[in-house]
């Protein structure tokens, strides 16, 4: 609606003549003063002191939905709908560097514990790049996201772009809304027990025709992929599909915990990338990477 556009980006103030107001008369000037209001249903609480001298302060909210606050000055009778909370502006240049400072410091601290943390948890799964690599791309993704196989290109571009300095690990995050990505998962994780080249055909092949794979025929799909590979495809088939077989239920299993692990780091959505560390969320351009990157590698 167009009241809406118009309280994003306009503080407005008002007078009125009485020095003594009710609500009623507070909403008639709004709706007077601002044309879209009329026909919206407005509310307004209690008023209540604010930290700002005389002003006092309260909340309107429209059709039961947005809520803004304002302040009232109760002696001019003027009213002021705030767009966004109060900004604290008090801090000197000096003060401004050292909390620039201390934000820096601390999300080294947490990115450094990151690494730790998913190096630990990723040892042993397929990579890309070299293994003493100095940077580690470490990436929660979903094989039928489409925003995931759109940042998987990005992804290959990295690799050849900084071929010595980054490693590339996947890690599984399956997200509930789609219908074949645990199995997916769970299928490249049993082809991966056999052989890592055999778990990045699948990587990349399911990316590469993600719009033409389905439920029903993900799993005979992936199959075709892997005859070209030594796999034994008996001994996959059984960990890919048979939900009683222990190769199964401990691939599966391991695709929950590396679930859990996303959600321990806070991520709701795909793909989510950590560059040692440092998260860079939802399908990013190859320059983002390059920035944080350079940034990490200036740290060297």
């Amino acid at each position: 609606m167009r009241w809406t556009l118009l309280l994003m980006n306009f503080l407005v103030a008002f007078s009125v003549t009485a020095q003594e107001i009710d609500q009623e008369q507070l909403l008639a000037n709004l709706r007077f003063r601002i044309p879209d209001l009329q026909e919206a249903e407005l509310t307004i609480g209690e008023l209540e002191p604010s930290p700002y001298g005389d002003l006092k302060q309260g909340a309107l909210t429209i059709n039961g939905q947005q809520t803004v606050q304002f302040l009232l000055s109760e002696e001019q009778m003027h009213l002021i709908l705030l767009t966004a909370a109060p900004i604290d502006v008090s801090l000197t240049p000096d003060q401004i560097a050292m909390e620039r400072e201390e934000q820096a410091r601390q999300e080294t601290l947490i990115a450094a514990e990151s690494h730790r943390a998913l190096s630990r948890f990723a040892e042993g799964k397929p990579s890309r790049g070299p293994a003493d690599a100095p940077i580690t791309i470490y990436e929660f993704s979903d094989f039928q996201c489409p925003y995931c196989a759109r940042a998987s290109s990005v992804v290959e571009k990295v690799l050849e772009k900084y071929p010595e300095d980054v490693r590339f690990v996947y890690l599984h995050f399956p997200l509930d809304i789609h219908d074949w990505a645990k199995r997916a998962a769970i299928a490249a994780d049993c082809a991966s027990r056999q052989s890592h080249e055999a778990f990045w055909i699948l990587h990349d092949n399911l990316f590469k025709f993600q719009k033409e794979v389905t439920s029903e025929s993900m799993l005979e799909q992936i199959g075709s992929w892997l005859e070209e590979t030594t796999l034994d495809l008996d001994m996959w088939r059984a960990c890919a599909s048979d939900e009683s077989a222990p190769s199964n239920q401990g691939v599966s299993l391991d695709v929950d915990i590396s679930t859990a692990t996303a959600k321990r780091f806070g991520l709701t959505g795909t793909p989510a990338f950590f560059v040692n560390g440092y998260l860079l969320s939802g399908a990013q351009p190859l320059e983002a990477f390059d920035d944080l990157i350079n940034t990490i590698k200036a740290d060297f």
